[in-house]
């Protein structure tokens, strides 16, 4: 198991928040601790938004919980049904995140009321508010996330197993039921790359002058991410179409493979320009060859389609192989121009700076 930021984050938030309440000699301290825990983020931007709704919530659990332990004794039923009635109203406010640190404040307000329960009950709500401002600071000052970085090299690791699978594949190497089961799991990365993506686009600039930039790399990674999604799919699509790939005419299987071996090259080669590992444009200078070779490809797939007529169950099954492969070269075509772009302008603010490890 790693040991991620935001596992040190929580230790340092319950730490945190465990010395204040015990230096300000609050009671039950212990609470500062709990609400800690529920209120640390994985951005800086979500933890604000976090806060504002967790204050929200802590309010509506300390009135509710004030009023019913004023007419009420502190009865087991009584906390109950004070949760109900909180857990309700933050459903209808649609606050359902913040849910359980409201009733956090409920059970520390009405666990043990005194004679001066209006004190207690506001020393137990500043107690909680004390855990979740403590966590707000260490998301803050406490290594704060670099999701540029995890989002690059997510993508990058997953482009180059699909690139890696997919000339396996061609060669005609790979086990089908192996292929199978690694396709499903590139479609789980790619679902967990987007959340990444999600992450990364909620991140906020505190300079006016860098939020350009970010949103000229929003659009690049948005463009990283589709192109990968049509490589996974012209993958799918060999590995369905495999038998019929394997039997088709010599031609016509040179051409495909040319043309694929060529995007998988350029694919690659814009990955690693992005960090500056390489400085030309590998798809402008190769333009005239992809337009030749995309040219070529469905020259031979007609071809094909004219010497074997009767066999319409093979061009039907190829026909959407040589389409997604067509359409992967146009993605790539604008990543390129996205990148060409990304470059030229604004290079200072443009400047990518990617570790090779994470």
């Amino acid at each position: 198991m790693k040991l991620g930021a935001r596992i040190l984050k929580t230790g340092i938030a319950i730490t945190l928040a465990l010395f204040i309440a015990t230096l300000l000699q609050l009671p039950s301290p212990v609470f500062a601790g709990i609400s800690a825990i529920f209120a640390i983020q994985p951005t800086i931007y979500r933890s604000y938004l976090s806060i504002i709704e967790q204050i929200q919530a802590n309010v509506i659990g300390a009135v509710f919980a004030i009023i019913f332990g004023l007419i009420f004794d502190p009865h087991p039923v009584i906390i109950g049904l004070t949760a109900i009635i909180v857990i309700v109203i933050n459903l209808k406010l649609k606050m359902e995140n913040t849910i359980s640190i409201a009733l956090v404040t409920v059970i520390a307000i009405l666990e043990t009321p005194g004679e001066d329960f209006i004190q207690f009950a506001l020393i137990r709500f500043f107690t909680v508010m004390l855990g979740i401002f403590a966590a707000f600071i260490v998301n803050l000052v406490f290594l704060p996330p670099k999701y540029e970085t995890k989002l690059y090299n997510h993508i990058l690791n997953h482009a180059e197993e699909i690139i890696k699978w997919t000339r396996i594949s061609v060669r005609n190497a790979t086990e089908y039921t192996i292929l199978k089961d690694d396709i499903e799991k590139f479609k789980e990365q790619l679902i967990k790359v987007d959340h990444l993506y999600l992450l990364y686009k909620e991140e906020r600039n505190y300079f006016k002058r860098t939020n350009y930039a970010k949103s000229r790399k929003l659009v690049l990674f948005r463009q990283m991410l589709i192109t990968s999604g049509r490589s996974l799919d012209t993958l799918k699509k060999l590995h369905r179409f495999d038998n019929e790939l394997n039997n088709m005419p010599e031609k016509f299987r040179s051409c495909l493979l040319e043309e694929l071996e060529d995007l998988l090259n350029i694919h690659e080669e814009l990955l690693l320009s992005f960090i500056g590992k390489i400085r030309t444009n590998p798809y402008i200078e190769n333009n005239h060859l992809e337009k030749l070779h995309k040219k070529q490809l469905i020259e031979a797939l007609m071809e094909f389609h004219q010497e074997n007529g009767d066999d319409l169950s093979s061009f039907y099954h190829l026909l959407p192989l040589v389409a997604t492969i067509i359409d992967y070269s146009e993605q790539l075509g604008h990543l390129d121009k996205l990148m060409g772009s990304f470059k030229s302008f604004h290079k200072e603010e443009n400047e990518v700076n990617i570790p090779e490890t994470e």
